[in-house]
């Protein structure tokens, strides 16, 4: 006789489903044509040597090879057929802020739900590093089905051990974690400081998507008097009044300020950008996003 199922784990198994059925019909319905290539890569990866030939760029040239004395060979390469994908997801407990119905870390887990499932129909290899300050959760790139669904149900799982953010932290120990070139997809608010000097790294060194995650009242604070403002993270309460004309008009320009900041960062480096809200369906953008990279990458 097998023992009973754990209320908790029968209702994330049905939540698991519902996932995964809402996810099919966005990729048979809405994707189709535009996310076949979501894992191809944009660029070249090495292939082999060959003897240099009159017109063969210099800075082609093979210098380790050729100092074996055996003639000049250059090096060859070959559009990148497959790029190893790594999502990696910000779950600081501003991530639970939302729009009363679906916070910022459910739009995340969404993505990086429809990702692994996608990944798996096309037998590419994905993995997952959730981080606050700390890392929360690694599972390392994985194919097929089944490492899909653990994938799922390790993230829909995760309680994170800390509520604080530390985006520059999380980005190099994605660095550390990777070994050679892959597409990331760095999903998180960017509510904190100091992290542009890793994400220059990491849009050098990897093909970079990131994704901003936004609460509807994190643009526009509604008017609701004199509140109490909790910090997630620190637990810190302040009152304040949020009906006056200064407050409201700080409020909004820091925000326009704090989106303008990362998209810049990305503008600059040439990094795919996309900003997403709780409210509304995110997987319209996200294919335009991706049928947009896909289109460079054709180009280039």
């Amino acid at each position: 006789m097998n023992p009973p199922v754990p209320p908790a784990l029968t209702a994330l198994v049905r939540r698991l489903r519902h996932l995964e059925i809402r996810i099919r019909k966005a990729v048979e319905a809405q994707l189709q044509g535009d996310f076949h290539s979501v894992f191809k890569g944009t660029g070249l990866e090495f292939d082999d040597v060959r003897l240099y030939q009159y017109g063969d760029e210099v800075r082609a040239i093979d210098w380790n090879v050729s100092s074996k004395g055996h003639g000049t060979f250059v090096k060859t390469y070959k559009e990148e057929k497959e790029q190893q994908v790594l999502v990696l997801l910000d779950v600081s407990a501003s991530q639970q802020v939302g729009d009363g119905q679906r916070r910022k870390l459910d739009v995340g887990r969404d993505i990086a739900g429809l990702l692994a499932l996608s990944a798996a129909r096309q037998g590419s290899p994905l993995g997952l590093l959730a981080f606050s300050d700390q890392k929360e959760l690694y599972l390392p790139p994985g194919k097929g089905p089944r490492a899909a669904y653990v994938l799922i149900q390790r993230l829909f799982a995760l309680q994170p051990a800390s509520r604080r953010t530390a985006v520059g932290a999380g980005i190099r120990q994605a660095l550390s974690l990777l070994k050679r070139r892959s597409l990331v997809l760095l999903i998180s608010d960017f509510i904190d400081l100091n992290y542009e000097r890793e994400l220059t790294m990491l849009a050098q060194r990897h093909d970079l998507i990131v994704v901003q995650l936004l609460a509807p009242h994190e643009r526009q604070f509604p008017a609701l008097g004199i509140v109490p403002l909790h910090d997630a993270e620190t637990g810190q309460v302040r009152w304040v009044n949020t009906s006056s004309a200064s407050f409201r008009a700080r409020y909004e320009a820091t925000a326009r300020q704090h989106e303008a900041q990362i998209a810049n960062i990305c503008r600059r480096h040439r990094t795919g950008f996309l900003a997403l809200s709780t409210e509304g369906d995110f997987v319209p953008q996200l294919v335009g996003l991706f049928r947009h990279r896909n289109q460079q990458g054709s180009r280039g």
